[in-house]
């Protein structure tokens, strides 16, 4: 039975007003905070089943609005379970899609017709007749029509029992844009830029991402009987904090969902980080003030009174909140000279340790003096752009450095650049019978076909060849450079297969090869086709498979940020400063990806090239420890241990 789906110490989703207890009085919507996404599609999914079982018993229709997107694919997936494994029938389902790009073909790789098809109908019972999905080929004269046609097949079963939402970087829910009104009914609207920015991974470039689309109104999805809305990742905390604790605003949509009486937003532990209970518990309720947590208080209440960590008073504690803290202290002298010296210690030019000296204060171990070092890089530049200048001083200090790049980055290159490097090999061999079947896969592509084999092994060698170009820069030998190509990542689509044995015995091989002291890896995960955390599954895979074998018996994981986002202060267990000389050797390390260089294709919620916001976020990093009182060092690379 689906009952039994339901997990131990599981949290409950049943609806409460919101802003009534102490901890939550800066919210005005209902939200429950997970440890991951997984675990909370989970009980979402389980929730939707039991509505649908529930309708059938009584005789009913259970009618859903649904969502596109990466945070409902794990709710599909388990529904789809449900159906496999437990017999869940949709024959008494009648779904509403909330949205689709206009124009848009429904074959289309990137419609959401397919979408939904690929993750939930083609593998379900619900009849075709009850699937109902904004329809991107109507005429411009039939789409007035249409959509009020829309809005009242809705209204004539009855409206929706369930809506299913996701959330975008401007507030939107649907396609309900920054100024939709609240009475909005279903529609064609015009996309603000950034979305359309957001969704150019999913077009292989912003110039494919329609300007349009079709979706329900505010009105439309405010008048279903229950709403959940899934958030998940670093890229969205911003937006939740200002429509859970923000005014109402047509500026953000999704803050009309404040006014319903059965909302509740489901997230993970990084979508929720901006709230206020969740980034600054103390200015809500009395806390158990553990280590990370004092750390955490000290770091913001320097900034907030912008002082140095040393010259924080009793007062500065008191006022904004954290008088238990020195009550249980005995004073501010006491406390900031501990946590000064916490973040002092976190400091190394020697990341790989200092050989033949005293390690008790140094993030890594002296001993062995060389060291076996394994550097992971989701992509053939990840390397570089989030730890160019450590990998450098690894190098240089004379520790045996391996890079592992994880996945061929092949989708990634641009159809342009291939036929360049295609062109200019047509040029070198006499041999142009493949170069030019290449070329013409390439010339005759559509958006609604993916690369050949052929093309995806060039548009791989192409980065390949970037990436030892930097590498030789770096000074690592070819023998120490490997290309995993892990097999999940070979889909020629930005949707990627899920992991596999075969990827996770590619890891392993590799570490029982190496045998390696330190492990480097992207623990940066919002970039935005989520190759990053796949990479990083499989590593902790990898590693839970192995951590009682004598390959990693001696060995250290840290993990490093830097592409997107950057660890908090607080976070932080390894700095490793970089000279000005050494931002440029970074710098110019990246530079060999010349195939990601000028026309980043998927460059998430930042529009500057990576090259850019690595060294910006690096000086951001050293600017904040120079405000904790710190030496005013010219960057600084961040990394995070990991325990396993």
């Amino acid at each position: 039975m689906i009952v039994n789906a339901k997990m131990d110490n599981t949290k409950s989703l049943i609806f409460k007003p919101a802003g009534q207890f102490e901890e939550t009085r800066f919210e005005k919507i209902h939200n429950v905070i997970f440890d991951d996404s997984e675990e909370a599609s989970k009980i979402v999914a389980l929730e939707i089943a039991e509505l649908i079982k529930q309708k059938a018993n009584e005789g009913s229709m259970c009618v859903l609005g649904l969502a596109t997107g990466s945070s409902p694919i794990k709710v599909y997936e388990e529904l789809v379970r449900f159906h496999k494994e437990d017999n869940l029938s949709f024959s008494n389902v009648i779904t509403f899609n909330l949205d689709e790009y206009f124009p848009m073909q429904p074959d289309d790789l990137q419609s959401y017709y397919h979408f939904m098809h690929e993750h939930l109908f083609n593998h379900v019972d619900i009849l075709p007749e009850n699937i109902n999905i904004p329809d991107g080929t109507i005429s411009p004269e039939d789409i007035y029509q249409y959509c009020i046609d829309y809005e009242l097949k809705i209204k004539a079963v009855g409206g929706l029992d369930f809506q299913l939402l996701g959330i975008g970087r401007t507030g939107h829910i649907g396609f309900n844009e920054p100024g939709s009104h609240y009475n909005s009914g279903t529609r064609v609207i015009t996309l603000d830029h950034i979305t359309r920015e957001d969704a150019a991974s999913a077009f292989i470039g912003i110039d494919n991402v329609p300007k349009k689309a079709i979706t329900m109104g505010i009105n439309t999805i405010k008048n279903a009987k229950r709403i959940v809305l899934l958030a998940w990742g670093l890229n969205k905390a911003k937006v939740i904090q200002k429509t859970i604790e923000g005014q109402v605003t047509s500026q953000i949509p999704a803050t009309y969902l404040q006014d319903h009486k059965n909302a509740t937003f489901i997230l993970d532990e990084e979508s929720s980080s901006e709230l206020i209970r969740i980034k600054t518990p103390w200015l809500v309720t009395s806390c158990i003030w553990t280590d990370e947590l004092k750390k955490k208080a000290v770091f913001w209440l320097s900034e907030k009174v912008n002082k140095p960590i040393l010259k924080l008073t009793d007062k500065d504690y008191n006022e904004y909140g954290m008088s238990g803290l020195i009550a249980k202290e005995g004073s501010a002298y006491d406390l900031n000279i501990s946590i000064f010296n916490q973040l002092q210690h976190t400091i190394t030019g020697w990341p790989g340790g200092k050989p033949n000296a005293d390690d008790t204060n140094r993030p890594e171990r002296a001993f062995p003096p060389k060291k076996r070092v394994i550097i992971f890089s989701p992509h053939p530049d990840d390397d570089v752009i989030s730890m160019g200048g450590t990998f450098d001083r690894l190098v240089q200090q004379g520790h045996d450095v391996h890079i592992a790049y994880q996945t061929s980055g092949n989708i990634a290159v641009t159809d342009e650049d291939a036929r360049k490097f295609a062109e200019t090999a047509l040029t070198l061999t006499s041999d142009t019978k493949k170069i030019e079947g290449m070329l013409k896969d390439i010339q005759s592509k559509t958006s609604n076909t993916i690369d050949s084999k052929e093309v995806r092994s060039l548009k791989g060698t192409i980065r390949r060849t970037e990436s030892l170009a930097a590498t030789r820069y770096l000074e690592v030998p070819d023998t120490n450079v490997h290309f995993l190509n892990l097999p999940f990542y070979e889909t020629g689509t930005v949707k990627k297969n899920n992991l596999s044995e075969e990827d996770i015995d590619i890891m392993c091989s590799l570490i029982e090869e190496i045998k390696p002291h330190q492990i480097y890896a992207a623990g940066d995960l919002a970039d935005p086709h989520g190759t990053h955390k796949v990479c990083l599954d499989a590593l902790f895979m990898a590693l839970e498979r192995m951590k009682y074998e004598d390959a990693v018996k001696d060995c250290w994981v840290w993990l490093y940020r830097g592409a997107w986002f950057e660890w908090d202060s607080h976070e932080i267990d390894m700095a490793v400063p970089m000279s000005p000389d050494q931002v440029i050797k970074k710098r110019n390390a990246i530079f060999f990806h010349q195939s990601q260089k000028d026309k980043v294709m998927f460059r998430g919620d930042d529009s500057r090239e990576f090259w850019v916001r690595a060294e910006d976020r690096n000086r951001l990093t050293a600017k904040k420890y120079h405000q904790l009182g710190m030496a005013d060092y010219a960057a600084i690379e961040a990394f995070k241990r990991y325990y396993f």
